[in-house]
Protein backbone atom coordinates (compact mmCIF):
# COMPACT_ATOMS: atom_id res chain seq x y z
CA UNK A 1 0.00 0.00 0.00
CA UNK A 2 1.38 3.56 -1.22
CA UNK A 3 1.54 5.86 1.57
CA UNK A 4 -1.36 7.77 0.02
CA UNK A 5 -3.58 5.90 1.09
CA UNK A 6 -2.22 4.59 4.57
CA UNK A 7 -5.03 4.60 7.11
CA UNK A 8 -3.78 7.74 9.26
CA UNK A 9 -7.47 8.09 11.25
CA UNK A 10 -5.29 9.01 14.93
CA UNK A 11 -2.12 9.99 15.64
CA UNK A 12 -1.14 10.44 19.09
CA UNK A 13 1.10 12.18 20.89
CA UNK A 14 2.97 10.38 23.10
CA UNK A 15 5.84 12.22 25.16
CA UNK A 16 9.52 10.58 24.90
CA UNK A 17 10.15 11.42 28.59
CA UNK A 18 7.86 8.96 29.53
CA UNK A 19 8.88 5.34 29.56
CA UNK A 20 5.75 3.95 30.72
CA UNK A 21 3.23 5.66 27.91
CA UNK A 22 6.25 4.20 24.93
CA UNK A 23 5.29 0.93 26.40
CA UNK A 24 1.86 1.44 26.44
CA UNK A 25 1.47 2.82 22.90
CA UNK A 26 2.60 -0.87 21.94
CA UNK A 27 -1.16 -1.47 22.99
CA UNK A 28 -3.07 1.12 21.76
CA UNK A 29 -5.57 0.80 18.52
CA UNK A 30 -4.00 3.76 16.86
CA UNK A 31 -3.02 4.15 13.04
CA UNK A 32 -0.05 6.38 14.06
CA UNK A 33 1.93 6.91 16.97
CA UNK A 34 4.03 10.78 17.26
CA UNK A 35 7.08 9.88 20.00
CA UNK A 36 7.61 13.56 21.19
CA UNK A 37 10.62 15.12 21.87
CA UNK A 38 9.73 18.82 21.15
CA UNK A 39 6.83 20.77 23.32
CA UNK A 40 5.82 17.45 25.89
CA UNK A 41 9.70 17.15 27.13
CA UNK A 42 10.97 19.61 29.30
CA UNK A 43 15.21 20.70 28.34
CA UNK A 44 16.41 19.38 31.37
CA UNK A 45 14.67 15.43 30.14
CA UNK A 46 15.00 15.82 26.06
CA UNK A 47 18.23 13.48 26.04
CA UNK A 48 16.76 11.30 28.39
CA UNK A 49 13.60 10.95 26.16
CA UNK A 50 15.91 11.09 23.11
CA UNK A 51 17.64 7.71 24.25
CA UNK A 52 14.22 6.31 25.13
CA UNK A 53 12.38 6.66 22.19
CA UNK A 54 15.68 5.48 20.13
CA UNK A 55 15.33 2.29 22.15
CA UNK A 56 11.81 1.96 22.02
CA UNK A 57 11.65 2.14 18.34
CA UNK A 58 14.50 -0.04 17.77
CA UNK A 59 13.06 -2.42 20.10
CA UNK A 60 10.05 -2.58 17.70
CA UNK A 61 6.77 -4.31 18.57
CA UNK A 62 4.65 -1.60 17.62
CA UNK A 63 2.77 -3.70 14.63
CA UNK A 64 0.92 -2.07 11.95
CA UNK A 65 1.49 1.62 13.49
CA UNK A 66 2.74 4.14 12.15
CA UNK A 67 5.69 5.17 14.47
CA UNK A 68 6.87 8.85 13.85
CA UNK A 69 9.71 10.96 15.46
CA UNK A 70 8.96 14.65 16.31
CA UNK A 71 12.30 16.25 16.50
CA UNK A 72 13.39 19.40 18.55
CA UNK A 73 14.12 22.18 15.84
CA UNK A 74 17.52 22.38 14.30
CA UNK A 75 18.06 25.73 15.53
CA UNK A 76 17.72 23.89 19.16
CA UNK A 77 20.68 23.07 21.37
CA UNK A 78 18.79 19.46 20.62
CA UNK A 79 17.64 19.16 17.06
CA UNK A 80 20.51 17.81 15.13
CA UNK A 81 21.30 15.23 17.73
CA UNK A 82 17.35 14.56 18.04
CA UNK A 83 17.75 14.36 13.73
CA UNK A 84 20.72 12.10 13.90
CA UNK A 85 19.19 9.61 16.25
CA UNK A 86 15.97 9.21 14.67
CA UNK A 87 17.55 7.85 11.50
CA UNK A 88 19.40 5.62 13.96
CA UNK A 89 15.87 4.08 15.33
CA UNK A 90 14.18 3.94 11.67
CA UNK A 91 11.06 5.23 11.88
CA UNK A 92 8.65 5.43 10.11
CA UNK A 93 8.75 9.06 9.59
CA UNK A 94 10.40 12.07 11.00
CA UNK A 95 8.02 14.63 12.15
CA UNK A 96 9.55 18.57 11.76
CA UNK A 97 8.40 21.52 13.75
CA UNK A 98 7.78 24.88 13.08
CA UNK A 99 8.26 24.33 9.37
CA UNK A 100 8.07 28.11 7.66
CA UNK A 101 8.97 27.32 4.08
CA UNK A 102 10.10 24.59 1.82
CA UNK A 103 14.13 25.55 2.56
CA UNK A 104 13.39 23.91 6.07
CA UNK A 105 12.12 20.28 4.74
CA UNK A 106 14.94 20.76 2.12
CA UNK A 107 17.29 20.99 4.79
CA UNK A 108 16.12 18.52 6.95
CA UNK A 109 16.33 15.77 3.76
CA UNK A 110 19.49 17.26 3.04
CA UNK A 111 20.36 15.84 6.01
CA UNK A 112 19.02 12.76 5.93
CA UNK A 113 20.88 12.34 3.02
CA UNK A 114 23.96 13.20 4.85
CA UNK A 115 23.26 10.19 7.12
CA UNK A 116 22.82 7.80 4.85
CA UNK A 117 18.59 7.36 6.22
CA UNK A 118 16.85 5.30 3.66
CA UNK A 119 14.35 6.57 1.13
CA UNK A 120 11.05 4.80 3.24
CA UNK A 121 12.14 7.58 5.87
CA UNK A 122 9.93 10.46 5.62
CA UNK A 123 9.38 13.71 6.35
CA UNK A 124 6.45 14.94 7.97
CA UNK A 125 5.75 19.25 8.46
CA UNK A 126 3.91 20.83 11.22
CA UNK A 127 2.21 23.62 10.23
CA UNK A 128 1.79 26.07 13.28
CA UNK A 129 3.15 29.47 12.29
CA UNK A 130 2.33 32.47 10.20
CA UNK A 131 4.43 32.41 7.93
CA UNK A 132 3.35 28.43 7.34
CA UNK A 133 0.15 29.73 6.51
CA UNK A 134 1.60 32.13 3.86
CA UNK A 135 3.29 30.00 2.42
CA UNK A 136 1.43 26.90 2.69
CA UNK A 137 1.03 26.03 -1.39
CA UNK A 138 4.86 25.97 -1.66
CA UNK A 139 5.57 24.12 1.24
CA UNK A 140 3.32 21.39 0.00
CA UNK A 141 4.75 21.25 -3.38
CA UNK A 142 7.47 19.82 -1.39
CA UNK A 143 5.24 16.62 -1.58
CA UNK A 144 6.31 16.67 -5.11
CA UNK A 145 9.89 16.22 -4.96
CA UNK A 146 11.23 12.71 -4.05
CA UNK A 147 14.43 14.18 -2.68
CA UNK A 148 12.31 16.13 -0.23
CA UNK A 149 10.44 13.00 1.04
CA UNK A 150 7.11 14.88 2.72
CA UNK A 151 4.17 12.63 3.06
CA UNK A 152 2.00 14.41 5.88
CA UNK A 153 1.23 17.72 6.91
CA UNK A 154 0.62 17.97 10.84
CA UNK A 155 -1.98 21.14 11.79
CA UNK A 156 -0.30 22.92 14.89
CA UNK A 157 -3.70 24.91 15.81
CA UNK A 158 -2.37 25.39 19.93
CA UNK A 159 0.45 27.33 18.12
CA UNK A 160 -0.72 28.80 15.24
CA UNK A 161 -3.44 30.57 17.77
CA UNK A 162 -0.15 31.57 20.11
CA UNK A 163 1.64 33.25 17.47
CA UNK A 164 -1.41 34.80 15.70
CA UNK A 165 -3.44 35.65 18.91
CA UNK A 166 -6.49 33.64 17.19
CA UNK A 167 -8.73 32.68 19.68
CA UNK A 168 -9.39 28.26 19.75
CA UNK A 169 -13.17 28.95 19.96
CA UNK A 170 -15.76 26.13 19.59
CA UNK A 171 -16.34 25.95 15.66
CA UNK A 172 -12.78 27.43 14.76
CA UNK A 173 -14.54 30.06 12.93
CA UNK A 174 -10.48 31.90 13.03
CA UNK A 175 -8.83 28.76 12.18
CA UNK A 176 -10.76 28.08 8.96
CA UNK A 177 -9.26 29.97 6.60
CA UNK A 178 -6.18 28.81 7.16
CA UNK A 179 -6.62 24.99 7.90
CA UNK A 180 -8.88 24.78 4.50
CA UNK A 181 -5.72 26.28 3.00
CA UNK A 182 -3.58 23.82 4.28
CA UNK A 183 -6.12 21.16 2.69
CA UNK A 184 -5.62 22.63 -0.31
CA UNK A 185 -1.67 23.10 -0.33
CA UNK A 186 -1.43 19.07 0.86
CA UNK A 187 -3.64 17.83 -1.79
CA UNK A 188 -1.60 20.02 -4.44
CA UNK A 189 1.48 18.29 -3.37
CA UNK A 190 0.03 14.78 -2.89
CA UNK A 191 0.44 14.01 0.48
CA UNK A 192 -1.84 13.44 3.61
CA UNK A 193 -2.83 16.43 6.12
CA UNK A 194 -3.92 15.69 9.91
CA UNK A 195 -6.02 18.25 12.39
CA UNK A 196 -4.91 19.63 15.30
CA UNK A 197 -5.47 18.42 18.49
CA UNK A 198 -8.49 19.41 20.61
CA UNK A 199 -7.19 20.08 24.42
CA UNK A 200 -10.40 19.44 26.31
CA UNK A 201 -9.86 15.82 26.70
CA UNK A 202 -12.18 15.14 28.99
CA UNK A 203 -15.42 17.20 26.50
CA UNK A 204 -16.01 13.89 24.01
CA UNK A 205 -18.99 15.75 22.81
CA UNK A 206 -16.95 18.48 21.74
CA UNK A 207 -14.20 16.27 20.69
CA UNK A 208 -16.90 14.46 18.67
CA UNK A 209 -18.02 17.46 17.16
CA UNK A 210 -14.69 18.55 16.13
CA UNK A 211 -13.70 15.34 14.61
CA UNK A 212 -16.80 15.32 12.30
CA UNK A 213 -15.83 18.99 11.40
CA UNK A 214 -12.39 18.09 10.24
CA UNK A 215 -13.70 14.59 8.29
CA UNK A 216 -16.22 17.30 6.56
CA UNK A 217 -13.14 19.55 5.83
CA UNK A 218 -11.07 16.61 4.25
CA UNK A 219 -8.30 16.04 7.18
CA UNK A 220 -7.01 12.56 6.95
CA UNK A 221 -7.39 12.07 10.57
CA UNK A 222 -6.52 13.76 13.77
CA UNK A 223 -3.45 14.52 16.50
CA UNK A 224 -5.11 12.97 19.94
CA UNK A 225 -3.26 13.67 23.25
CA UNK A 226 -5.56 11.34 25.12
CA UNK A 227 -6.06 7.34 24.38
CA UNK A 228 -9.63 7.85 25.34
CA UNK A 229 -9.93 9.82 21.79
CA UNK A 230 -9.28 7.36 20.10
CA UNK A 231 -12.79 5.64 19.56
CA UNK A 232 -14.41 8.76 18.72
CA UNK A 233 -11.89 9.71 16.03
CA UNK A 234 -12.17 6.50 14.56
CA UNK A 235 -15.55 6.95 14.13
CA UNK A 236 -15.44 9.80 12.63
CA UNK A 237 -12.53 9.82 9.78
CA UNK A 238 -13.40 5.51 8.96
CA UNK A 239 -14.99 5.16 5.65
CA UNK A 240 -18.64 4.24 7.17
CA UNK A 241 -20.41 0.98 5.59
CA UNK A 242 -22.53 2.93 2.91
CA UNK A 243 -19.76 4.57 1.50
CA UNK A 244 -17.69 1.20 0.97
CA UNK A 245 -20.81 -0.03 -0.76
CA UNK A 246 -20.89 2.82 -2.78
CA UNK A 247 -16.92 2.96 -3.94
CA UNK A 248 -17.16 -1.03 -4.43
CA UNK A 249 -20.40 -0.45 -6.43
CA UNK A 250 -19.19 2.43 -8.64
CA UNK A 251 -15.48 0.35 -9.06
CA UNK A 252 -17.33 -3.08 -10.28
CA UNK A 253 -19.06 -0.98 -12.81
CA UNK A 254 -16.40 1.11 -14.33
CA UNK A 255 -14.96 -2.13 -14.87
CA UNK A 256 -17.42 -3.92 -16.83
CA UNK A 257 -16.41 -4.64 -20.92
CA UNK A 258 -19.21 -2.23 -21.82
CA UNK A 259 -17.95 0.52 -19.78
CA UNK A 260 -14.26 0.43 -20.77
CA UNK A 261 -14.08 3.78 -23.02
CA UNK A 262 -16.99 5.77 -20.66
CA UNK A 263 -15.71 8.69 -18.88
CA UNK A 264 -19.42 8.90 -17.49
CA UNK A 265 -22.58 6.17 -16.06
CA UNK A 266 -25.50 5.84 -14.64
CA UNK A 267 -25.21 3.57 -11.44
CA UNK A 268 -28.49 3.78 -9.38
CA UNK A 269 -30.02 6.90 -10.89
CA UNK A 270 -26.94 9.07 -10.45
CA UNK A 271 -24.55 9.51 -12.94
CA UNK A 272 -21.18 8.87 -11.80
CA UNK A 273 -17.39 9.72 -13.31
CA UNK A 274 -14.58 8.39 -13.51
CA UNK A 275 -13.18 10.49 -10.78
CA UNK A 276 -15.79 9.29 -8.47
CA UNK A 277 -14.06 5.51 -9.26
CA UNK A 278 -11.04 6.55 -8.27
CA UNK A 279 -12.31 8.12 -4.97
CA UNK A 280 -13.85 5.26 -4.39
CA UNK A 281 -10.76 3.31 -4.72
CA UNK A 282 -8.90 5.33 -1.90
CA UNK A 283 -11.91 4.64 0.17
CA UNK A 284 -12.16 1.01 -0.90
CA UNK A 285 -7.99 0.39 0.47
CA UNK A 286 -8.34 2.50 3.30
CA UNK A 287 -10.91 0.00 4.33
CA UNK A 288 -9.86 -3.49 3.51
CA UNK A 289 -6.50 -2.07 5.84
CA UNK A 290 -8.39 -1.47 8.59
CA UNK A 291 -10.47 -4.56 8.28
CA UNK A 292 -7.45 -6.54 7.81
CA UNK A 293 -6.20 -5.28 11.24
CA UNK A 294 -8.95 -6.77 12.73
Amino acid sequence: MTPSIRPRRSALYMPGSNARALEKARTLNVDCLLLDLEDAVAPDAKELARNQIVEAVATGGYGEREVVIRINGLDTPWGEADLQAAVTASPDAILVPKVNSPADLQRVAHMLSLHNAPDTLKLWAMMETPEAMLNAGAIGSCGKDPAVRLSCFVMGTNDLAKETRARLTAGRAAMMPWLMTCVAAARSGGIDILDGVYNAFQDTEGFAVECAQGAEMGMDGKTLIHPKQIDACHAAFSPSEDEIAWARKINEVFELPENAGKGAIQVDGKMVERLHADMGRRVIAIADTIAARG
